[in-house]
């Protein structure tokens, strides 16, 4: 089998990573469309008492990568417990690499060139010039905000079909925009604009799924611009279930070689 370059290497852990409770009605708020000067505070306050809240999650990942060059395609096993633990297998017929993310460190391996990683968030946070943390990357997987609503200022942006709110506080530099649906209150898209640069980091929720009484994303499409390319990652999560207990299997074969990224 051809080994992989270090592009290549990139393009698996991104796909690794990109790849709650019953819905609550918001009683004073619902709507097929969206109330002109809704009250923020509540708004924000109901959306929060309606996400999803588990102990443990998994899924099973098909993930699409296509950054206008190359179209790749893998199988991932997801398993998450909540606020501790993402942990990732992914297969291209065979096994090809394991993930594991704390709220302290990343690490994975790979077997093509017999390697392996063990570090910080930094590595992800350096692809796409943020600063996001473990429970960023969690609630992006869940269908939640990354950006907690009630610690920063939002103003309405008027739209005729859904919610649409823009943050105000100057200590955030990313300038999110998210949208949610007035029915639900599930969030429909998070759009994050990288200061410094003509960057765009968009992630969209176009279908939810009903597991174990609870409403999980059925279909994550992220996408990053640069000002001049597009990449997207496109998931789509079978088998959703929350188990009682789980596990996380992760231990590094024996002669895999430290790399640095």
């Amino acid at each position: 089998m051809k080994l992989i370059d270090r592009h290549y290497r990139y393009i698996i852990v991104l796909l690794l990573l990109f790849g709650g409770s019953s819905c609550t009605t918001l009683k004073v708020l619902p709507n097929s469309a969206p109330i002109e000067n809704v009250n923020i505070k509540r708004l924000t306050k109901k959306i929060n008492t309606a996400a999803p809240s588990f102990k443990n999650f998994r899924s099973r990942l098909r993930v699409t990568y296509n950054d206008g060059k190359r179209e790749q395609l893998l199988n991932i096993n997801l398993r998450m417990a909540n606020n501790k633990t993402i942990w990732m297998s992914a297969t291209m017929l065979i096994p090809i690499a394991k993930l594991m993310i704390t709220p302290k460190e990343l690490q994975f391996y790979e077997k093509f060139q017999k390697t392996y990683f063990k570090g910080e968030l930094d590595f992800i946070n350096a692809q796409f010039n943020t600063n996001f943390g473990y429970q960023e990357l969690q609630n992006i997987l869940m269908g939640l905000p990354a950006i907690d609503l009630e610690e920063n200022r939002w103003k309405q942006v008027s739209h005729p079909s859904l919610y649409v709110l823009t943050n105000k506080s100057k200590d955030n530099p990313y300038q999110p925009t998210l949208f949610f649906d007035p029915s639900n209150f599930r969030i429909a898209e998070q759009r994050f604009f990288i200061p410094g640069t003509a960057n765009v980091l968009s992630v969209k929720y176009p279908e939810y799924q009903r597991a174990n009484n609870k409403i999980v994303p059925k279909r994550i499409e992220l996408s990053f611009f640069d000002g001049q390319q597009l990449m997207s990652v496109a998931l789509e999560l079978t088998r959703a279930d929350f188990p009682s207990k789980i596990t996380f299997p992760f231990k590094v074969p024996r002669g895999y070689q430290p790399i640095e990224l």
